[in-house]
């Protein structure tokens, strides 16, 4: 008998999210990630949770309406890391005329379930909010609802709940051969230590490694892919209000400004083909020059690549065929006579995750029993609320831990919802929650993270379980590995 009946190589979004819904459907799971959850493409995500409205002038209709409900489905069961925010469209004398934005607004809408997000309206951003950090002669704005995500922290909650509901999630686990016979048999190289697991099925959910991982490691013909870079630049907060702002640049695409770890302001994404090493991704610096050029074309604050303070990109598959790049990832299945599963996912945005791994895990009901469908509604760990309490959360948690400030607690919330207080417990002030790594991370944080969440080094904890590395000096830094490395 295999030692499990899913296993599942790469613990990027689409490895957690089907370890997830597997094993609430009563399989037996084993995660395999070489490095950290979500090190991948799953970090480098546009970080929003929406319809696509681009999509509606490529006629996209079906699918924008599918998006909108999985913005609706997150919306409900991550109400943590799934935030709405109100969306501004500046209208340019270049770009689209107002009655044609006017008028996908609206079809978005129509497309929409009442999701009780408020509706799209018209601004007058000369006596509004919105229009303060715009030049001038900016005069109009559109307003619509979608939402913004943690994406590092909704793969890391989705392997939290696999592991709630039998999982089994290993970092740190590299997978070095593969023999497929009526079961798989798996060779793993787990922290050092040389493992053999067998399993009923495999899924290899790799992203940009898909196609290394099937010719190396699974000896199985290689799919025809392309794979694509995506990339964003973080720089100081240029504007003071909550809306997303969504920039018609130049070439058509609508760039993104959105509020970003309270002091900062993400911009993107571009994306193009890649070729290389993912593990090395990065942006040149016509990239950054792009995204600063489409900023400054409305914003009065002017940047330049000198001042970007980060960038982040991550490579990830598409299908080769650019007629087929924008559907929402691939999904397919390899079953030979005598010849265990092989299900390889690939590509895809945040938004369809959920329902990507849905579908996947439903493509094993042909060869074993297993649950019905039930992620769409059982919330992610700490996200058993409604999204609009969200505010009042924050506020039972400062009234219940008072040494928090209002930022510290925001941030806690939005990462743990609920759970906060089993990172926090029964502590009285913040000396009862160790040592301190900068203004806000604790040494009772940190031993949450490394215990429940996989965290094993310090740019675990600070750019994937949070984003505390942008302020964070570096003695914390330096503080932070020697405290991670003395923890049992």
């Amino acid at each position: 008998m295999a030692d499990y009946d899913v296993a599942i190589i790469g613990g990027g979004l689409n490895g957690t999210s089907i370890a997830r819904d597997a094993a609430g459907r009563g399989l037996r799971v084993i995660l395999l990630e070489q490095g950290d959850l979500g090190s991948g493409a799953s970090q480098a995500s546009p970080r929003l949770v929406h319809g696509d409205l681009a999509g509606l002038e490529r006629r996209e209709f079906f699918r924008v309406r599918r998006m909108l409900r999985e913005r609706d489905v997150l919306l409900r069961i991550a109400p943590h890391l799934v935030r709405p925010a109100r969306f501004a469209i500046p209208v340019h004398a270049g770009e689209r005329p107002p009655w044609q934005l006017r008028t996908l607004l609206l079809l978005y809408e129509r497309l929409a379930s009442r999701s009780g997000l408020p509706r799209s309206t018209t601004l007058d951003v000369t006596h509004h909010p919105v229009g303060n950090a715009l030049k001038r002669p900016f005069g109009t704005a559109f307003e619509y609802s979608d939402c913004v995500v943690d994406d590092s922290r909704l793969v890391v909650l989705n392997a939290v709940d696999a592991a709630a509901r039998g999982a089994d999630i290993r970092t740190g686990a590299r997978v070095t051969r593969a023999e497929r016979g009526e079961t798989w048999r798996l060779i793993a190289i787990d922290r050092g230590y040389r493992q053999v697991i067998t399993a009923r099925s495999l899924v290899n959910a790799t992203g940009a490694w898909t196609a290394s991982v099937a010719d190396t490691v699974l000896r199985v013909p290689v799919p025809q892919l392309a794979t694509v870079q995506i990339s964003q630049i973080v720089v100081r907060r240029l504007f003071d209000c909550d809306n997303v702002y969504a920039f018609q640049n130049t070439d058509g695409q609508l760039i993104f400004a959105s509020p970003y770890e309270r002091d900062f302001t993400l911009i993107g994404s571009i994306s193009h083909a890649f070729k290389g090493d993912p593990a090395i991704v990065a942006m040149d610096v016509r990239e950054v020059a792009y995204l600063c050029d489409a900023a400054n074309r409305y914003f009065r604050e002017q940047i330049t690549p000198a001042d970007v303070l980060r960038t982040v990109s991550g490579a990830n598959s598409v299908v080769a065929s650019a007629r087929w790049r924008r559907r929402d990832g691939a999904v397919s299945v390899d079953f030979k006579r005598g010849k265990a599963p092989l299900l390889t996912i690939f590509g895809g945005d945040v938004t369809t995750s959920r329902r990507r791994a849905e579908r996947a895990v439903a493509k094993f009901a042909r060869f074993y029993p297993m649950g019905p469908r039930w992620t769409a509604t059982a919330p992610l760990p700490g996200g058993e609320f409604a999204w609009q309490r969200f505010e009042t959360e924050v506020d039972i948690a400062r009234d219940r831990w008072r040494f928090l400030g209002e930022g510290q607690a925001r941030r806690l919330v939005a990462a743990y919802g609920l759970n906060v207080r089993d990172v926090l417990g029964d502590a009285r002030e913040k000396a009862d929650l160790g040592p301190a790594f900068g203004p806000e991370l604790t040494g009772a944080e940190v031993r949450h993270l490394m215990r429940k969440e996989w965290a094993r080094f310090s740019d675990d904890v600070l750019w994937r379980r949070s984003k505390l590395g942008l302020t964070m000096p570096q003695a914390d830094r330096d503080a932070l590995a020697a405290f991670m490395a003395k923890v049992d």
